[in-house]
């Protein structure tokens, strides 16, 4: 199992808007470099990329969600 951690504090968005659908759902498979969410920090959006390829990906942060540095954003398997 691996963990994909939060790269900064902010807001962590699972889609890129409200009206597209999330980038990975609940129970996908990942690929390495494949984008999870965003993090919002002072209007500023950054991609949060996996580091390693898993698969049954589940969300630990909501979406909207505020969100530390370091703090787990998702399990794999």
């Amino acid at each position: 199992m691996a963990q994909i951690l939060s790269p900064l504090p902010g807001t962590f968005y699972r889609s890129s808007s409200p009206d597209k659908p999330p980038y990975k759902a609940d129970g996908d498979t990942v690929a390495a470099g494949d984008v999870i969410g965003l993090i919002e920090v002072m209007k500023s959006f950054h991609e949060v990329r996996a580091e390693v390829a898993g698969s049954n990906i589940r969300f630990l942060a909501d979406n909207e969600e505020p969100v530390m540095a370091g703090a787990p954003l998702a399990d794999l398997d």
